[in-house]
C-alpha cells in the first residue's frame, strides 16, 4: 500500500516528534552522514568532466526522487510509519512559522557564524555537522538573509517552470533557458547578483548557511524542500501526458554531453534504477 507524504503544516505534534526522533536516531547510528556523503559525491557541476546525475542534468529530478525514497525507508527502519513531509515554500514563507519551530527544525542562525541555537538540530543539543567543507561543526542558517533581504521564489518564477511543455532540452545542462527540469532546478544565465538563482536553487540560498553547496543535506530542511520539489514534478507530469523524461537516448557521438548525462533507460548511479523507472511513484507513495 502506498504511504502518504503530508504538508508539514498538516503534521500533528506527535507526527513532528516521530519525524525528528527518526532523523536523530539515524544521526546517532552514523546513517544520516552517509546520505550527506552520497550527495557530496554526486554533486558534479557542468565545468567538471565527469558524469552528472544529481545536479545540472536531466536526472536531477529522478535522482533526488530515488534519494528521498532511500532516506524515507531509512527513517522507517527507525520509526515505522514515518514519512518525509514537504515544505510548500510558495505558501509558508515566514522564518518564524513551520517548519522553523523549536519542535521541528529550529530557527535561523545567530552571530557572525549564523549558528542555529534552537530546536533539536542545534549543536548544543548534539547535532554535529561532520561532513562539510569548513571547520565549523554546527548547523548554520540565515533565513531570508536579513542583512540583504533575499526572497523565496516568486509565484511568477514557479509558474514559468510549471508552464514548460518539455521535460528538458539540449544541451541538457545548467545553461538551457527552457524545459521543466532546469527552470525548476533554477539555474539562469545571470553571472552576478541574486538573479542567478530561481526556484529550487533560490530556496537553498534563502535558507543559507549549511544549505549552500553539495553538503546541504547536513540541514534536515533539505528533505522537506526536496519533497516539495518532487511534488511539483508530480503535478507537472500529471498535466503533461507527453512530458516523459528527456533525453530518450544518450547524446550522440561528437556531443560534449555524451557520457555525461543519463538517458531515460540508463542507470542512475549509485542505484540500478533508471529515470524511466522513477517517473511513476503512485504505487509507493502519494501526496496530500
Amino acid at each position: 500500500m502506498a504511504h502518504t507524504r503530508k504538508n508539514v503544516t498538516a503534521l500533528t505534534r506527535a507526527e513532528r516528534k516521530r519525524f525528528v526522533d527518526a532523523v536523530l536516531a539515524m544521526k546517532r547510528r552514523g546513517r544520516y552522514d552517509e546520505f550527506v556523503r552520497l550527495h557530496i559525491e554526486h554533486y558534479v557541476a557542468d565545468g567538471e568532466g565527469d558524469r552528472r546525475v544529481a545536479h545540472m542534468a536531466p536526472s536531477f529530478l529522478p535522482w533526488h526522487r530515488r534519494f528521498l525514497l532511500e532516506f524515507e525507508r531509512a527513517l522507517q527502519r527507525e520509526v515505522p510509519g514515518v514519512t518525509v513531509p514537504y515544505w510548500d515554500w510558495t505558501k509558508d514563507r515566514s522564518p518564524r512559522a513551520l517548519p522553523w519551530t523549536d519542535d521541528l527544525l529550529g530557527g535561523t542562525g545567530h552571530g557572525p557564524d549564523r549558528r542555529v541555537e534552537s530546536g533539536p538540530f542545534a549543536r548544543a543539543n548534539g547535532w554535529v555537522v561532520r561532513e562539510n567543507t569548513t571547520d565549523d561543526d554546527h548547523l548554520a542558517r540565515d533565513l531570508g538573509r536579513p542583512s540583504r533581504p533575499f526572497p523565496l521564489p516568486s509565484k511568477e518564477e514557479l509558474a514559468y517552470a510549471m508552464e514548460q511543455s518539455a521535460y528538458d532540452v539540449a544541451p541538457w545542462n545548467s545553461t538551457v533557458t527552457s524545459g521543466f527540469r532546469n527552470t525548476l532546478e533554477g539555474w539562469t544565465s545571470a553571472r552576478t547578483g541574486d538573479d542567478r538563482w530561481r526556484n529550487h536553487n533560490r530556496v537553498h540560498r534563502w535558507v543559507g548557511g549549511t544549505m549552500l553547496g553539495g553538503a546541504s543535506v547536513n540541514d534536515p530542511v533539505f528533505w522537506l524542500h526536496h519533497s516539495f520539489v518532487d511534488l511539483l514534478w508530480s503535478r507537472w507530469r500529471a498535466s503533461r501526458p507527453d512530458g516523459a523524461y528527456q533525453p530518450a537516448e544518450p547524446p550522440g557521438i561528437g556531443s560534449v554531453q555524451r557520457g555525461r548525462v543519463v538517458a531515460r533507460h540508463e542507470r542512475m548511479t549509485p542505484w540500478e534504477e533508471t529515470p524511466a523507472a522513477m517517473e511513476d511513484h503512485s504505487r509507493i507513495y502519494r501526496y496530500r
